[in-house]
């Protein structure tokens, strides 16, 4: 790992000036524990933890903890987290809502989540539809959505999971692909264990997002998107999807607006060296409020 520490001035030399107060406010958000803590003796160091569980999980965490000692210690929660841990423990999710502090955010299990969209078709030329596939578990807000909306001829909801035992089976429909749910002006964005996988995708596309306040945060931020300038905010039944697929029909300047500021946010996402420096400042952050010390040299971004 020594070699990775090598090339660590490099890095932080990388980074222009002006992408430095975005890259602290970033930091600040993703580990907003400002005070001391201590690890705990249920506490792992890279070297304990296995490759062949969690894998996607544990790649992407080596790929910020290699610049590091090998024996500094930390809690962790790999998989879709809706609760804060006791201790601060690095996480792929968090809820937005309340003290969320013991949840430090890294960009986990990115090789699922951060696939963005590669759309040639304009807004204007797509489906006057909204379109959303999915898995839609009993008892689940996506389930109400699919029964409510499936059979609606402005819409193409349906479930793309087996359909449960009573179910009506017309609510199964055609898996589609990414590139066909792009024909389509709006798509929607239903958050399932945690955050949507689908809302990276959608934001990136010249489709237009509808959706829900989110519940659930990762390193996309999704606490900070603000609805009609991010996205279309939906009532919590979704009893509104006609409507708003009729005001923005009618009124398509508005949601290529919305549609210009999601694809913005985006951006902000598509800078290797900012990441990474971004992923490293976060674990410098919670390694030295830890009380553990560094023999790796200071990732201050005063020294770029």
């Amino acid at each position: 790992m020594g070699l990775y520490r090598m090339y660590l001035h490099a890095h932080l030399n990388s980074i222009r000036a002006a992408d430095r107060d975005a890259i602290e406010a970033r930091v600040s958000y993703y580990n907003k524990r400002n005070s001391s803590f201590a690890v705990s003796a249920t506490s792992n160091t890279l070297g304990q933890l296995s490759p062949k569980q969690q894998s996607a999980y544990y790649y992407d965490l080596r790929t910020v903890l290699r610049y590091f000692p090998s024996n500094l210690k930390f809690h962790h929660e790999f998989g879709d987290v809706i609760k804060v841990p006791p201790q601060a423990s690095i996480v792929k999710s968090r809820p937005i809502a309340g003290d969320n502090s013991n949840s430090i955010i890294l960009k986990l299990n990115s090789v699922r989540h951060y696939v963005f969209a590669k759309d040639k078709l304009a807004f204007l030329d797509k489906k006057d539809m909204v379109v959303w596939r999915g898995k839609a578990k009993p008892e689940h807000c996506r389930a109400q959505l699919v029964k409510n909306w499936f059979a609606h001829p402005r819409c193409d909801i349906g479930q793309s999971n087996k359909v449960p035992i009573g179910s009506n089976s017309r609510m199964r429909k055609t898996f589609l692909t990414i590139e066909e749910q792009l024909r389509y002006k709006f798509i929607l964005s239903v958050e399932g264990n945690d955050v949507a996988t689908n809302l990276k995708w959608i934001m990136s596309s010249n489709s237009l997002c509808f959706m829900r306040k989110p519940r659930y945060e990762t390193w996309f931020m999704e606490g900070l998107l603000q609805a009609g300038v991010h996205y279309v905010l939906l009532k919590d039944d979704f009893s509104d999807i006609e409507e708003k697929i009729d005001f923005f029909s009618k009124h398509p300047e508005a949601a290529l607006e919305i549609i210009d500021n999601a694809q913005r946010w985006v951006a902000q996402f598509r800078n290797a060296a900012v990441e990474r420096q971004i992923g490293l400042q976060v674990m410098q952050k919670y390694f030295e409020n830890s009380g553990q010390l560094l023999d790796s040299p200071s990732l201050s971004l005063s020294e770029a």
